[in-house]
């Protein structure tokens, strides 16, 4: 079905998803409102003047919750899962403690029709998976909006127009709150100076009334935002740090009211202005640290392009990425991004590929070669056929990958947020209990009222409830900035805790692009040809390295391949087809003898033969050099307490060969796909740990049955569809960076659970004591969630140490 620009935003969908108003075409009521009213007030050159550019939607179509249900909505941000279930990403408006997260995640799971429900506490992006048959997704944001949030579909321009618009909102506020604050400190100077000197009782009224004023603004318009949470966390029966805050704030208040009313004593309103602001700016520079965070994993967005060149009958069309389908004949001109995966086939050049490996090297590519998403050419001017459509290409299987991993949580990051729902509501009894004793003794409300309210301010469940998912978040963008794509921030956590690593020999230690060294034939020359013919055709049904690199040898000379019925694929073993009522069987030596072949099999080269019914027709002999950091990388996590183990199809020459060389003592050879997979389970029933590196089809059980499957990135799609890990490129340094950035990520989450808690376990008592007034329990609270959110941080220069 053809594609139509919407009339106001210029963005395309399908026609029958259009609103149609006579010659024109609209998305949502949004755009055609907003068209209408530029009409209206004669300002439709806007449209001359935005030419071909496309704008993001408004928010404001999104404030009706039944244009969630709109079928243009659907087609833009809604994906069906294998399953069938809808699946959409949104970012949640509010979010602000483990309580809101919690709190949303809770209320939506108890929805009829929701399957899955994720939220990502550093950068509010929910993934919400639900059955449409059940349940409209307009009833989701009904329930996200009546537990007292906002939520608008992810989309990069709508999310920085709405960060921008939280920003402004956040300056204001602490504008307002600082100027009040500085005039209420030079007016509480004036005040300890009579402390001391002495000071008229009327002289003291008129300046607590203008601390009074001046306080007003700080605590109901600062400090609305934890008002604001305070009641939709009372509203739904939880209790977060909002309550803390507001509960904090509000007391000092109106208790400095009595003061002043009744001309008792002291009033503490530079205390209300003062938790206030430096509670406020904490969480601002929260949020603005998060966001730094989360900035590192949206770098690769900002690599899709929007439109790619089209050839279509000797013309150049540019379309979107969205409307190339496999098969598309694209150019790719120099300094451009590739927006679709293909294959060259006239043109050749060098390819920036850094975005994705991590390789600052260019890439030099020819005729045949792959062209990946997301990658630029540097010099290149080619023309390349598609072989993904844009959802499968290699770029959106990164992004998907990665909103994914965010969403997971590892389990102790779950241990925090359950610690941290039940810690304010602890606070508050403690802070009552305080309150009751030193009322008690000695005998002083005043004095009673203060320790309780610096309780109440100094407790922090913010740094609790940061403690691992900002860790988490720069773990995760340190991995993509080095091409290793965790599918789940979980197994950062796992693979700290690993202690034997699993490789596969080819492809994974060796190069994986194995050269024929000797070649025997043992045939009659005049039959060379038809048999090398045969050959070839069962070779070219195989994409396994050996099978490659055999091809290769054969195919320096032209040769009509001849045509195979029947063909089976044996993992493993290698191939077996018909060919004109004659078995073919190609590959190692065990597969020969199960055919009642008899061939040798003792070398320390990689063995293939050939045979044409039970005549034994040709025997090659492959060397696969190891990869040149294969040793380094082995030794490096030999020392640092992981076990390593060759689990390899090869036969045990070879492998012992390739295992002195990089010095791996644990070789198994000459196994079945299902033999690897048993011999993990077999380790992991003592106890151990297991990590599988691997790349090939042979490989999935194996990847499939550790803690961890790492799939390396010349893989087989089905390998890294497996894996819990994707390597970007084929160094064994980026499997050793995985180990280094899973420890250092996990050994800082430990300390910032350890910071966040001795910070209470000292700074409560010390307040249940008496030993801090609310200003310093207010400036300690926040700077205790910012130690958390520096801390986290330095995983970016730590991991390289470890």
């Amino acid at each position: 079905m053809s594609k139509i620009a919407c009339s106001h935003c210029h963005l395309e969908f399908d026609e029958s998803v259009l609103i149609k108003d006579g010659s024109l075409f609209f998305c949502c009521k949004g755009c055609q409102g907003i068209y209408h009213l530029l009409q209206d007030e004669g300002l439709d050159t806007f449209y001359d003047k935005l030419g071909d550019e496309r704008l993001a939607p408004p928010t404001e179509q999104f404030e009706n919750s039944e244009n969630f249900d709109s079928p243009a909505f659907h087609e833009r941000y809604v994906s069906v899962d294998s399953e069938g279930f809808n699946e959409v990403s949104l970012i949640i408006e509010g979010i602000h403690c483990s309580a809101c997260v919690w709190l949303n995640e809770k209320a939506l799971h108890k929805m009829e029709g929701v399957v899955e429900v994720f939220i990502n506490h550093t950068n509010n992006k929910a993934r919400v998976v639900w059955d449409d048959e059940v349940l409209k997704l307009s009833k989701i944001i009904d329930m996200i909006r009546a537990i007292g949030y906002n939520a608008f579909p992810y989309d990069p321009d709508i999310q920085e127009a709405q960060a921008e618009k939280e920003r402004k909102d956040y300056y204001l506020r602490i504008a307002v709150a600082a100027f009040a604050m500085m005039n209420i400190m030079t007016i509480a100077v004036a005040q300890y100076a009579g402390f001391f000197t002495g000071m008229d009782q009327n002289i003291k009224n008129i300046l607590n009334i203008a601390e009074w004023l001046l306080s007003t603004p700080v605590l109901f318009y600062s400090g609305w935002v934890f008002f604001r949470g305070a009641y939709y966390s009372l509203k739904t029966k939880t209790v977060n740090m909002d309550i803390l805050v507001a509960t904090g704030a509000s007391l000092t208040y109106l208790y400095s009211i009595y003061i002043t009313v009744f001309e008792l004593g002291e009033a503490y309103f530079d205390s209300v202005a003062m938790i206030i602001t430096f509670v406020l700016l904490g969480k601002f520079l929260e949020v603005l640290s998060k966001k730094s965070a989360a900035d590192t994993l949206d770098v690769l967005s900002k690599h899709v392009p929007s439109e790619v060149t089209l050839l279509k009958d000797g013309e150049q069309v540019n379309v979107g990425v969205n409307e190339v389908v496999v098969g598309d004949l694209l150019l790719l001109k120099a300094g451009e991004k590739a927006g679709i995966d293909g294959e060259i086939i006239e043109g050749v050049g060098s390819f920036d590929e850094s975005s994705l490996s991590g390789e600052s090297e260019p890439v030099y590519k020819v005729v045949g070669d792959h062209v990946v998403s997301g990658t630029t050419s540097i010099d290149a001017v080619v023309n390349y056929r598609a072989t993904k459509d844009f959802e499968h290409s290699t770029l959106a299987n990164i992004l998907t990958m990665l909103e994914r991993s965010l969403a997971k949580k590892p389990r102790i990051e779950q241990m925090a947020n359950r610690l941290s729902e039940y810690f304010s509501t602890v606070i508050l009894l403690l802070a009552f209990a305080t309150f009751v004793v030193w009322w008690i003794w000695p005998h002083s409300f005043e004095t009673a009222f203060m320790v309780g309210i610096s309780v109440i301010v100094i407790a922090c469940p913010c740094a609790l409830a940061l403690a691992t998912p900002v860790a988490t978040m720069v773990g995760l963008g340190q991995g993509a900035k080095q091409g290793i794509l965790f599918k789940e921030a979980a197994h950062l956590e796992t693979m700290a805790k690993i202690d034997t690593l699993v490789l596969d020999k080819t492809g994974t230690i060796t190069e994986g692009r194995p050269q024929v060294q000797l070649c025997e034939w043992y045939d009659d020359e005049q039959k060379r040809e038809e048999h090398t013919a045969k050959l070839l055709a069962l070779l070219n049904a195989s994409k396994h390295p050996v099978s490659l690199g055999v091809s290769e040898y054969l195919a320096r000379e032209s040769y009509t391949l001849a045509k195979l019925d029947e063909l089976q694929q044996l993992p493993a073993k290698g191939m077996v087809a018909r060919c004109e009522k004659q078995m073919l069987v190609g590959g190692n030596a065990l597969l020969l003898k199960e055919q009642g072949i008899e061939v040798e099999s003792n070398s320390e080269h990689t063995l293939f033969y050939f045979a044409v019914d039970d005549l034994l027709i040709a025997k090659f002999e492959l060397f696969d050099s190891a990869k040149k950091d294969a040793k380094k990388v082995i030794t490096s996590l030999q020392h640092s307490g992981i076990e390593v183990v060759m689990l390899t199809g090869d036969h045990e020459g070879v492998a012992r060969r390739v295992a002195q060389e990089v010095g791996i003592e644990h070789v198994h050879a000459e196994l079945r796909p299902e033999e690897k997979a048993s011999l993990i389970s077999q380790m992991q029933a003592d106890g151990h740990r297991v990590v599988m590196a691997g790349d090939g089809v042979n490989d999935i059980l194996a990847l499939a049955q550790a803690e961890i499957g790492i799939a390396m990135g010349n893989g087989s799609d089905i390998a890294i569809d497996v894996s819990d890990v994707v390597l970007m490129n084929d160094s064994l340094t980026s499997l050793e960076e995985a180990f280094k950035i899973g420890r250092t990520t996990f050994k800082l989450v430990k300390q910032n659970l350890a910071i966040s808690l001795v910070y209470n376990a000292i700074t409560i008592p010390l307040a249940m004591a008496g030993y801090i007034i609310p200003l310093i329990a207010a400036i300690s609270m926040s700077v205790s969630s910012l130690l958390v959110v520096g801390n986290s941080m330095r995983i970016k220069f730590m991991w390289k140490k470890s």
